[in-house]
């Protein structure tokens, strides 16, 4: 049987796991999904009315490549461990391995940040396209931008995402093959549209210096360092392309340059869309109090006209639903994985694999559900939508620094795979390392003053519910059971799951 494995077979049967998924991405696919989870699309622009009221413009044109250049760093860091780890547990997995001791309390708590990240994510995601298909939708048919609806058409499009997502990762490998292109044509479309239809534009002054704070806090540095949430929420989700690994050709260096080569492309393509959008804006005040509620909306429609922003909206609603339908396909693999080690409630449930398509379907609607859940305050929080991003960063980029900082603690003990940084591999960690902790701190403050009711950032108490949910459980049953990820068996017990597989 061994001498019929591929490399990538075997080493995953290194790792202790059988070849349970279906093996059939390419390279650029994997590339794929993590460049459609950052999708630009999404989040430049689901977030550019919080840009223009926190910062304002030169905070959305130099936020961008600040934090892209410091979210590289961040993404190379994991790349290399990733190179090592080729696994669709991803993160929790690098912990429990790279931990000099207490291995399965690292990758228990790397485990449950990335779950609640990953949710969060998705739920952002969909979130954000549901306010975009609103606000198209009461342009065409008068379908008012209201809090129920905005949640009616976010749990149509979570359904959706589902149901596509259980059909088997052919489907889902093929739409973001595309989606990378409609993201890239898309951007290009757009902005070309700004630049060359508006009889007038705003000036390189207002574009690159006008600072704006409609935040009530009185301090410009710290409305300042709050825009950056912006730009640090768009560049989450590319752990997408270690997630993928277990399903992805030549998983120890496809998996690493995914990582890598999604941030570079969002950093460049997001920094022309930000640029040519602002460029766009005719009515500052009047796209902040836009009826659709969404301000790019009517920065398009003022700037080209209705025919054509509906078009442009268009794209942009289209970019977006290819982005939460590659959300929840990374989101329901990591909980496929962490529930294969027994870390989630119902584990034996949650990692069942479907035998006709190869997916963790029950995983998938465990991610839609609790993307759901996580939506459902904006019915009575107008700020839902920012503290959903924040959690997001904050969930994703705690387990994404976690192994990072265990893998500087291993030094020179550290099995590099086929992808590594050699002696930049220190250097980078450690900013990587200190970046994520200054963003965890930042997004967990007020973002609006006076701070009520209606404008509390409810990012902290997301954040602490699951740390005290797992925490409790880890000290009352799970540091008794829990020993990091299980190993499915020998060499000849993983083959024989693999060939009860193919039979069925």
């Amino acid at each position: 049987m061994s001498t019929e494995l591929s490399d990538d077979e075997k080493r995953l049967h290194q790792l202790g796991y059988a070849q349970e998924l279906s093996r059939t991405m390419s390279g650029f696919s994997n590339f794929a999904v993590s460049f459609t989870i950052i999708s630009i699309l999404s989040g430049c622009l689901t977030l550019y009315g919080f840009g223009m009221n926190t910062g304002g413009p030169v905070m959305i044109v130099w936020g961008w490549p600040i934090v892209g250049l410091m979210t590289l760093l961040v993404g190379l860091a994991m790349a290399e461990v990733c190179s090592s780890f080729p696994t669709a547990g991803g993160l929790y997995y690098w912990s429990a391995k790279l931990a000099p001791s207490h291995g399965p309390a690292w990758s228990w708590f790397t485990g449950w940040f990335n779950f609640l990240g990953q949710v969060a994510v998705t739920a952002g995601i969909d979130f954000g396209a549901a306010f975009f298909l609103n606000a198209l939708l009461d342009l065409q048919f008068g379908f008012s931008a209201t809090p129920g609806h905005t949640i009616l058409l976010f749990g149509i499009i979570l359904l959706v995402h589902a149901l596509l997502n259980s059909v088997g990762v052919k489907l889902v490998a093929r739409l973001n093959d595309i989606s990378v292109w409609w993201h890239i044509v898309g951007v290009v479309f757009i902005v070309a549209m700004l630049a060359f239809v508006p009889d007038r534009h705003q000036s390189a002054d207002f574009v690159f210096t006008e600072f704006v704070n409609n935040t009530g806090w009185g301090s410009t540095f710290y409305v300042a360092l709050l825009g950056l949430l912006l730009a640090q929420y768009t560049f989450t989700g590319y752990d997408a392309s270690a997630h993928m690994t277990e399903e992805t050709h030549d998983a120890a260096r496809s998996g690493p340059r995914g990582i890598v080569m999604s941030i570079l492309v969002s950093l460049v393509a997001g920094w022309v869309l930000l640029i040519g959008l602002t460029f766009a804006i005719q009515s500052y005040d009047g796209a902040l109090g836009s009826d659709t509620g969404v301000p790019p909306a009517q920065i398009f429609i003022d700037a080209v006209g209705v025919s054509l922003g509906k078009v442009l909206l268009l794209v942009v609603v289209g970019a977006q639903l290819f982005c939460g339908m590659s959300s929840m396909t990374a989101n329901s693999r990591m909980i496929y994985a962490f529930s294969r080690d027994g870390a989630l409630p119902a584990s034996k449930f949650w990692h069942k694999i479907n035998s006709k398509t190869r997916t963790p379907t029950n995983a998938i609607w465990l991610a839609g559900g609790g993307a759901f859940l996580l939506g459902l305050p904006y019915l009575w929080n107008a700020t839902a939508y920012a503290a959903v991003t924040s959690i997001a960063v904050i969930g994703l980029y705690i387990a994404y620094v976690m192994p990072t900082f265990l893998r500087l603690l291993q030094g020179d003990k550290f099995q590099r795979g086929p992808w590594h940084l050699g002696r930049w591999s220190r250097p980078i960690g450690v900013i990587a390392v200190i970046w994520v902790l200054f963003i965890t701190v930042l997004f967990m403050l007020p973002q609006v003053s006076p701070v009520g009711p209606k404008t509390f950032n409810y990012t902290p108490i997301a954040v602490l519910a699951v740390l005290g949910f797992a925490g409790l459980w880890w000290l009352i049953s799970a540091r008794h059971w829990f020993t990091g990820p299980k190993v499915q068996g020998s060499e000849e017990e993983l083959a024989a799951i693999e060939r009860d597989l193919e039979s069925i």
